[in-house]
C-alpha cells in the first residue's frame, strides 16, 4: 500500500492555505484562487514559482520562500494537524493485515517528521519524501522508490492519492490507484477508482483494484 500524505491521510491542506496567504501577504500581495488549485500536489519549488509569479514577483528566491513556508508549516502541523475521513481506520486495518505500506509525499523531510507524530511512526515500512528524490510528483519516480524499499512490484501495489498530480505520478509508475479527491475534484480517469471519501475504502476494495480475493 502506497499513500500520499497531504490531503490523502491528514486535512493538511488548510494549513498550506494559511501558509501561503500569508507569505503573499509579507510580499505585499495576495495569492489567486487559481494559483492555490495549481500548487495542489506539486514539489515545493514548483509551488513558490508558481506563487511568485501569481504574485508578479518572479525575481524572487525560491529557496528563501520555501524556508519561510517550512518553518510556518511545521508550526501549523504541530498544533492543527487532523487525520482525513476514513484514513486512520483504512491505514489500520492495512497494518493489522500485515500489508507492507510506504508513505509517499511531495513534502520535504523536516515536515514529514512532525506529521509522524500524528500519523504514527509505525504506520509505515517506508517512506519517500519530495526532497529525497531527484524527480518529484507527477514523475513516476517518488511511487517507483517506494516500492523498490518495500520489496513489492509496483503492479502489486495500491496507491492512494487526492491530486491530479499525485494520481498522474501513481499512474506512471504503474500502480492501481484509488483517488479520494480532497480540495479539487477529479474528472474521470481511466484506471483509476474515484471514492468521495475512504470511509467507503476498505481491505476488499484494495484487493479487487489488484484483481485478487482478500486476504
Amino acid at each position: 500500500m502506497l499513500f500520499d500524505m497531504d490531503g490523502t491521510l491528514v486535512d493538511s491542506e488548510k494549513l498550506w492555505d494559511v501558509a501561503l496567504q500569508e507569505l503573499a501577504a509579507v510580499y505585499g500581495g495576495s495569492m489567486s484562487d487559481a494559483a492555490r488549485k495549481s500548487i495542489i500536489g506539486t514539489s515545493m519549488a514548483d509551488s513558490m514559482r508558481i506563487l511568485h509569479d501569481d504574485l508578479g514577483q518572479p525575481e524572487r528566491d525560491p529557496q528563501a520562500s520555501a524556508a519561510w513556508i517550512n518553518a510556518r508549516i511545521l508550526e501549523l502541523f504541530r498544533t492543527g494537524l487532523r487525520w482525513r475521513p476514513g484514513a486512520m481506520a483504512l491505514l489500520r486495518a492495512v497494518r493489522a493485515a500485515g500489508i507492507p505500506t510506504a508513505l509517499v509525499t511531495s513534502s520535504g523531510r523536516p515536515l514529514v517528521e512532525v506529521a509522524l507524530d500524528t500519523l504514527g511512526r509505525d504506520s509505515f515500512d517506508a517512506v519517500v519524501c519530495g526532497d529525497e528524490v531527484d524527480a518529484a510528483k507527477p514523475h513516476p519516480e517518488p511511487y517507483l522508490t517506494a516500492a523498490r524499499l518495500l520489496g513489492v512490484p509496483i503492479g502489486r501495489c495500491v496507491a492512494i492519492e487526492d491530486s491530479r498530480t499525485g494520481v498522474a505520478s501513481a499512474l506512471a509508475a504503474g500502480a492501481a490507484v484509488l483517488a479520494v479527491p480532497a480540495e479539487l475534484p477529479l474528472p474521470p480517469i481511466d484506471g483509476v477508482h474515484q471514492l468521495e471519501s475512504l470511509t467507503a475504502a476498505d481491505l476488499e476494495l484494495l484487493a479487487a483494484l489488484l484483481g485478487e480475493p482478500p486476504a
